[in-house]
């Protein structure tokens, strides 16, 4: 199949996924992230090689005819999708084909506050955003952004795409250690995301081996951020491969106190709470104490 095409992939939060890379060619972003799996480039305010909304089309039809049964078309690439000239058009093209399955893109949101990628975004099913940083210091030396890119116009520009989207919009933050993982930028991420209200917030770190010397967070570092969250944001720690933590016996305040800081997601539960525990959680949801909601595909346990 054409490079354009790729997957089905499968994840737990978007279900089978097939992906369309708009830059199948190199790397064409502007940014340039430090954990970045792809080899560093210089950044770029728009594609110097750009494929057409046929060839794209025409790969895709190929890819439904072997993948009948995906939940996602999503709309990626080696770089920045939004940054592809005819994406409007080519989302028009889509949907003629794609019948019930859902169209999603994965952005850095550096083009966010552009009126006409924002018209364009409207038109998806759903929409996810990078956010790694909450100020411009953080964003220049973690996502290495283009000249000319600021934080502030991002955060204008979701707030104000927020207010128009109906569709579910999840927000991504990949912490690095040291760089975008300290209080004072957790604290300013929070005060934002409270006013933006995204659908669920995704919290991720490094997984695969980055284009520089940056070093991902274990799962209990990650744990203790998402602490620093206000316990009203839908937040899902995505990243559980360097678990150490060993399931713990909790008491039902123990559990209740936990779930009253942070929603937990059923993953994190099975990382925690050892086997008498869970059975804790049960009896509990089964009292009324605690129920479970879910987010865009992913369960949490809160306090009722």
């Amino acid at each position: 199949m054409s490079s354009i095409i790729f997957g089905p992939v499968y994840s737990r939060r978007f279900g089978k996924s097939l992906g369309i890379d708009l830059s199948p060619s190199k790397k064409q972003c502007n940014f340039d992230c430090l954990y970045c799996e792809l080899e560093p480039a210089k950044t770029m305010d728009r594609y110097e090689d750009v494929i057409s909304v046929a060839e794209v089309m025409e790969a895709l039809k190929k890819g439904l005819k072997e993948h009948p049964d995906v939940d996602f078309i999503t709309l990626t690439a080696n770089g920045e999708p939004t940054l592809y000239p005819h994406l409007s058009e080519l989302i028009d093209e889509i949907d003629k084909v794609k019948g019930e399955i859902k169209t999603l893109i994965l952005s850095n949101a550096g083009t966010i506050d552009d009126p006409k990628v924002q018209e364009a975004l409207l038109k998806l099913d759903e929409v996810k955003l990078s956010l790694d940083c909450a100020t411009q210091t953080c964003l220049k030396k973690l996502d290495r952004a283009h000249p000319g890119i600021d934080i502030e116009k991002i955060k204008e520009g979701m707030l104000a795409f927020k207010s128009r989207y109906q569709g579910p919009l999840i927000v991504e933050i990949l912490l690095v250690k040291t760089l975008n993982d300290k209080p004072e930028e957790i604290t300013l991420l929070n005060a934002y995301l409270l006013k933006l209200r995204p659908t669920r917030i995704d919290l991720g770190t490094i997984d695969r081996p980055p284009a520089y010397d940056v070093k991902p967070l274990s799962y209990e570092e990650m744990l203790a951020v998402s602490k620093q969250f206000d316990a009203s944001l839908p937040l899902y720690i995505v990243s559980r491969k360097k678990s150490e933590a060993r399931a713990s016996g909790y008491t039902n305040e123990e559990i209740l106190e936990t779930l009253a800081m942070r929603p937990l997601s059923p993953d994190d539960i099975e990382v925690l709470f050892d086997e008498e525990s869970q059975k804790r959680v049960e009896e509990l949801i089964n009292r009324g104490e605690l129920k479970i909601i879910e987010s865009n595909g992913v369960k949490f346990y809160v306090l009722a």
